[in-house]
């Protein structure tokens, strides 16, 4: 069976639609709306979308809505992909798909351990890519390259201690215009 896009508009409930090719279609939901589409073309006979193959997270600094979080899926039976986009702020929790899919907790985990954005229900939602002890989330836009705090070893005491960040020259500005 070929993925239309007439198909899925009587059945699921979706904001925009975008068709790659034959065998790939983009949707973009709404966050409340992202648990029934997700089960809808798991278990519909017409699609089964029953491999989740990746989560994925942008952070867009500048944008109303912060984030956007992608579910890659595919359907093995009828050699089709799916791409689910849905788009949230900083402050509101997305819900956990672990129930639908149980690989989806890893992916859950390293957004929310590289962005900050909370998974609602998920029960195993702790660091996977960074020390427990780490400040921030490094992979948003609005944190600094160097971090808050480093590792050095103190020959005093004889340990490795975490200390704030410190920079013996301070930044230069640089005009990229040419005086030629």
């Amino acid at each position: 069976m070929q993925l239309t896009l007439d198909s899925l508009y009587k059945t699921a409930p979706f904001l925009i639609s975008q068709k790659f090719n034959k065998t790939e279609l983009c949707l973009i939901l709404t966050v409340s709306n992202l648990l029934f589409s997700l089960t809808f073309i798991k278990k519909h006979i017409g699609y089964q979308f029953n491999l989740l193959s990746c989560i994925s997270g942008v952070d867009l600094l500048k944008s109303k809505y912060r984030f956007l979080i992608s579910y890659e899926l595919l359907s093995i039976l009828f050699n089709n992909k799916l791409r689910l986009k849905i788009f949230i702020d900083e402050f509101n929790a997305i819900p956990s798909i672990t129930s639908l899919f149980t690989n989806a907790s890893w992916w859950e985990r390293e957004i929310w351990d590289m962005y900050g954005t909370f998974f609602e229900h998920n029960i195993d939602l702790r660091r996977i890519l960074t020390d427990y002890g780490f400040e921030g989330y490094p992979l948003r836009k609005d944190f600094p390259l160097s971090g808050f705090y480093e590792l050095l070893f103190n020959l005093n005491i004889k340990k490795v201690e975490s200390v704030p960040v410190f920079f013996a020259q301070d930044y230069r500005s640089f005009n990229s215009e040419s005086s030629w």
